[in-house]
């Protein structure tokens, strides 16, 4: 029987790109004790990565991050959803979004878009309580409260977590996702974290457009951006001070954080044993 219940997240978890996740890193992230793998980079409508991450673990949760609606039909993600959660009951949530205009060509009228899949999940019987919205701007936020367990905002700061959750309301899941470089050396963090965020995000008007409600200027986010803008979107320095940053998304209100480990070509397990250590410690 499909699980009509929110899956456990745990206060922290990592994000991956789905070409990045492996059976022995998803053991990883579970035997270190963090609650969540979200796999990125819109995972196909079988969800079958998912599927290798849950199998590869016992207690895990999984989620998508996002599942892309313009990529993956509703009717088979649904089908996907209900398989995995019959195999894997309370541990796979999944994370839909609407992508970025500059990469689909189908892309108009993203809100009507995304409340027309989200009528098909239910026609589905996918439930609320499964599933979760990348929601950044207020009214899709508010979509997430109405339609679905809470929003996983990608690319913000705890400024936007505490806005999103006046919308949310206290009850819904808050889970965003935050940057990180383990590189005590602020401009050598700043040569790493950089690129990742310039290319593509600061060239997406979904992202330039929250980054300006929150207060940056386009000739903050031009040009790759400034050391402002690139210090509050990807954590850097010792273990301590990572952890002391994605905390502030706590206490602005969030659930839970996915640690996005940068680069995305490294394998993060020694970070995260690095992290977790400190996580640990408190």
């Amino acid at each position: 029987m499909t699980t009509t219940t929110t899956p456990p997240l745990g206060t922290y978890g990592l994000w991956r790109a789905a070409p990045g996740v492996t059976s022995d890193l998803a053991s990883t992230v579970e035997q270190l004790g963090f609650g969540t793998l979200w796999i990125g980079g819109s995972p196909d409508a079988d969800l079958a990565i998912v599927e290798t991450a849950l199998e590869a673990t016992t207690s895990l949760t999984v989620a998508t991050g996002i599942v892309n609606i313009w990529s993956a039909d509703a009717r088979e993600v649904a089908a996907s959803y209900h398989r995995l959660a019959e195999r894997f009951p309370g541990r796979f949530l999944l994370g839909i979004g609407t992508g970025h205009p500059e990469a689909t060509k189908e892309y108009k009228k993203p809100y009507a878009a995304m409340v027309e899949y989200l009528d098909v999940l239910d026609e589905e019987g996918v439930p609320a309580e499964g599933r979760v919205l990348a929601a950044l701007g207020p009214r899709v936020m508010q979509l997430a409260a109405d339609r679905s367990a809470g929003a996983h905002p990608y690319l913000t700061i705890p400024e936007h977590t505490r806005g999103a959750r006046e919308i949310l309301g206290p009850d819904k899941i808050l889970a965003p996702e935050h940057k990180l470089v383990l590189e005590a050396d602020p401009e050598r963090a700043r040569e790493i974290g950089r690129p990742p965020v310039n290319n593509p995000y600061l060239h997406l008007r979904n992202y330039t457009n929250n980054l300006e409600r929150l207060g940056y200027s386009p000739e903050e986010i031009a040009d790759g951006g400034s050391d402002r803008l690139i210090d509050a979107l990807v954590a850097h320095g010792s273990e301590t001070d990572i952890v002391d940053a994605v905390t502030e998304h706590l206490t602005a209100g969030a659930d839970h954080v996915a640690l996005h480990v940068l680069p995305d070509d490294k394998d993060p397990s020694d970070d995260l044993r690095r992290l977790a250590e400190v996580i640990g410690g408190r």
